[in-house]
């Protein structure tokens, strides 16, 4: 049979070894074992297996495959490389199955169309696409509480550093200039300025913000705020010992 191939990683190196280079050879070494011929191979690089067809160019054109009849099924190294979320991997299935083709899992084989005289087959198979969407979840629930963490402890947890500092090595460092911007705002606060006039007398003097543009006083309150925030959370931490 001839076999369209797709192959799928979230991120530029993939954590799990499942890389599109490993999806490539298990792909190919399946199909000359079972004596089916692969006419083309899509490769969608950092794209997410929640995301619809629409959203991944090289699966649509791995769709058009089986619709146009140049292959009769697409063939993907695991279902979770097809989709992460159950919803879209119905969709991608339903799809497929209408347009007369076959979907195979190298790790499973052809994956069964739907019968009505046997749902337990059906309910098995989303199954593991639940699976595979809890466990996304849980990547990123653990991804998110260690930033949170290493947040609380006053390391860098990643994102746009915030004023006064810098990104470097995976920790913030302060930047000089900024940091000297900050004491200037924290000594004219001290007294009695308000954050208007703060923002003023910044704009006066020719000191830009990051991005270029003018101070504006909410920006200077909050980049302040934040800034005697983080200086005080990192006076109350107990030096190790």
């Amino acid at each position: 049979m001839k076999l369209t191939g797709y192959v799928r990683v979230s991120t530029a190196g993939q954590a799990d070894g499942l890389g599109l280079d490993v999806q490539e050879r298990q792909i190919r070494s399946y199909a000359k074992g079972n004596r089916h011929r692969l006419v083309a191979l899509h490769r969608d690089e950092g794209s997410s297996g929640t995301l619809d067809v629409v959203r991944r160019p090289h699966l649509a054109a791995a769709l058009v495959d089986v619709s146009e009849r140049r292959a009769g099924g697409l063939i993907v190294a695991r279902l979770d490389r097809l989709a992460r979320a159950l919803t879209v991997q119905e969709a991608i299935l339903a799809r497929v199955w209408a347009d007369g083709g076959i979907v195979i899992a190298v790790d499973a084989g052809e994956i069964p169309r739907d019968d009505p005289a046997d749902p337990m087959r059906t309910a098995m198979r989303q199954m593991v696409g639940v699976f595979s969407q809890l466990d996304r979840a849980m990547v990123i629930a653990r991804m998110r509480g260690g930033r949170e963490l290493k947040a609380q402890q006053g390391g860098y947890a990643g994102g746009k550093p915030p004023y006064g500092y810098r990104a470097a090595g995976g920790e913030l460092v302060e930047d000089d200039t900024e940091q000297d911007v900050l004491r200037d705002m924290r000594r004219l606060r001290q007294r009695g300025w308000s954050y208007r006039a703060i923002a003023d007398d910044l704009n006066v003097a020719g000191v830009a913000t990051r991005t270029g543009g003018a101070w504006h006083p909410t920006v200077v309150r909050r980049i302040l705020i934040r800034w005697l925030t983080r200086r005080a959370d990192a006076a109350c931490v107990t030096p190790r010992t």
